[in-house]
């Protein structure tokens, strides 16, 4: 069984509560990314993405007005903008449990979160590059073990079942082999 660990992306680019939307902006720019987990040490406390710290910014502000976008962005935290109720994986748990999670939960990424810590982060990048391997996935059980089980983060979190709801896959045979390739992009 292939695990999250097989493809996860390590070194994950994380940022802090107390940071501002503009360091957290700056770093997705810089290596196109766009979410990130966001840490307080190596606690997992929630996830901001590109579309929270667009959000974030009050229609009051001109979209022409650079200075008066980048004064705001200094001034509002990641806390501020960030999504608490992050579901997370572990790395043990099976691959195709967590592409159905982010397709159902239509997400672009996972942490993985082993024992309290973040160790990884699973993403459609990491999914589509599985896929583009050609090597053959096997599905997963219906509900991830206890143990394949990351702990609730944040706030009001409960662990979702990867399968729950999960409709339309394409299935595809290449060169003899049953392909599920879900349909990531449109999420």
């Amino acid at each position: 069984m292939i695990k999250v660990s097989d493809w996860m992306s390590n070194g994950v680019l994380a940022v802090e509560p107390s940071d501002s939307i503009a360091v957290a902006r700056q770093i997705m720019a810089k290596h196109r990314i766009n979410q990130m987990p966001v840490v307080e040490g190596e606690k997992l406390v929630g996830i901001v993405t590109d579309r929270d710290i667009r959000d974030a910014y009050p229609a009051s502000i001109m979209i022409d007005r650079v200075e008066e976008i980048d004064r705001f962005a200094e001034s509002y935290t990641v806390e501020e903008a960030m999504s608490y109720n992050v579901m997370s994986v572990r790395p043990q748990t099976p691959l195709m449990a967590a592409v159905k999670l982010l397709r159902r939960q239509r997400i672009g990424a996972l942490p993985v979160v082993e024992r309290g810590k973040l160790v990884g982060i699973i993403t459609r990048s990491d999914i589509l590059d599985f896929i583009l391997s050609g090597k053959s996935l096997k599905p997963a059980p219906m509900s991830p073990s206890k143990d394949e089980q990351a702990p609730p983060c944040g706030r009001g979190v409960e662990w979702v079942d990867a399968n729950a709801g999960y409709r339309n896959p394409r299935i595809t045979i290449r060169e003899g082999t049953l392909w599920l390739l879900l349909i990531l992009l449109a999420a």
